[in-house]
C-alpha cells in the first residue's frame, strides 16, 4: 500500500472526521472508499454498449419534438 499526503482546510478535515466517525470508520478508511469509487467512475465502451443493448426494448413509439424533450 502506498501513502499519499494532501492538504485541506482544518475545519473540513474535522467535519470529514465526524462523518467518518458516525459511519464507524476512520477518515483513512473513508478516503480509501472514496478513492475506490473515484477510480472506478470510468466506464469502458463495452459496458456502455451492453447497457444500450439491455435498454433497446424501450420504445416511445414516436420521435419527440425539441420542445417536448426540454419540458420539465
Amino acid at each position: 500500500m502506498k501513502n499519499i499526503t494532501f492538504s485541506a482546510d482544518e475545519i473540513k478535515i474535522e467535519l470529514a472526521r465526524e462523518v467518518a466517525r458516525s459511519e464507524h470508520k476512520t477518515l483513512n478508511d473513508a478516503f480509501r472508499d472514496w478513492l475506490n469509487w473515484y477510480g472506478s467512475r470510468r466506464v469502458c465502451r463495452a459496458e456502455i454498449e451492453a447497457l444500450f443493448e439491455k435498454l433497446k426494448y424501450a420504445d416511445a413509439g414516436r420521435k419527440f419534438t425539441r420542445d417536448e424533450m426540454n419540458e420539465r
